[in-house]
């Protein structure tokens, strides 16, 4: 079941980066920042459909380390998501890369889909800004996932509402710091990228940590039990009754005995 989970984690993180990241190198100039934001999101929904049910579908180590803070997972196995996302994530780029020097005059060094502030913003955006903006926005991607996941699993429509919050995130991101919000998607194409991506890197593994840190942090306040709330639920649990008061199995709860007669008789 480990390496199951493992394996999603890196394929997941590893077609992210492909699709998500593939449409800012291979046809930003065509769908523009809406375009970019709905392929990440758009991408996202589906992973999380073929590998929700096994691995939770992370692919993304601020999701992870909001999910370790949540209790929902142990350290193990978030080092061994962790890993997955960042390899996966590098394998990506790496395929990317390959398939984006088949495109003529097509520059790759020093952009190839990297995230980047103050000369490497779009709008020139400082790194104090650059940092605020991506606590922000990994905020809500993992608030949203926190809020609408209970346990490891990604199960029915749930895959929906998180694809929406990154797509929203990019949206945003995308015009300020080409939308990071994912420290793996920032770290396989400034490799490729090289220069000032990788000197600027650090910003987007960090503060999108410290997102994920917030919304585990938001996310306790908001949405868990008090203390010691579920510790009173479990030793005086409701009683299992039925229709018009019946014990499940047939028994009545003043009576302790079978039930001979039915519902008219009570």
């Amino acid at each position: 079941m480990e390496t199951r989970t493992v394996v999603a984690e890196f394929i997941g993180t590893a077609m992210l980066v492909l699709f998500g990241v593939g449409s800012l190198v291979l046809a930003g100039d065509y769908i523009n920042a809406l375009g970019i934001s709905l392929a990440f999101g758009f991408t996202l929904i589906a992973i999380a459909f073929a590998f929700g049910r096994i691995s939770g579908c992370h692919i993304n180590p601020a999701v992870t380390l909001g999910v370790l803070l949540a209790r929902r997972i142990d350290i193990r196995t978030a080092v061994q998501y962790w890993v997955a996302q960042f390899v996966g994530a590098i394998v990506g780029a790496a395929i990317l890369f390959l398939l984006a020097n088949q495109v003529p005059r097509l520059q790759t060094a020093g952009a190839f889909g990297s995230n980047g502030y103050g000369g490497r913003s779009p709008v020139g955006m400082g790194a104090g800004g650059a940092f605020l903006a991506e606590v922000l926005l990994t905020f809500l991607l993992v608030f949203v996932f926190l809020t609408v996941t209970h346990a490891v699993p990604m199960v029915g429509a749930e895959p929906v509402p998180v694809g929406l919050a990154l797509a929203a995130a990019n949206l945003i991101g995308i015009p300020l710091t080409w939308a990071s919000v994912n420290p793996a998607r920032s770290f396989g194409p400034a490799i490729f990228a090289g220069g000032d991506a990788l000197g600027q890197l650090w910003l987007f593994i960090v503060a999108p940590l410290v997102g994920g840190v917030l919304a585990a942090v938001v996310h306790r306040f908001t949405h868990l039990h008090p203390a010691g709330q579920v510790d009173r639920e479990e030793a005086h649990p409701p009683p299992a009754t039925g229709p018009w008061g019946r014990m499940r199995g047939g028994h009545r709860p003043e009576a302790g005995g079978p039930e001979t007669k039915g519902p008219e008789a009570a």
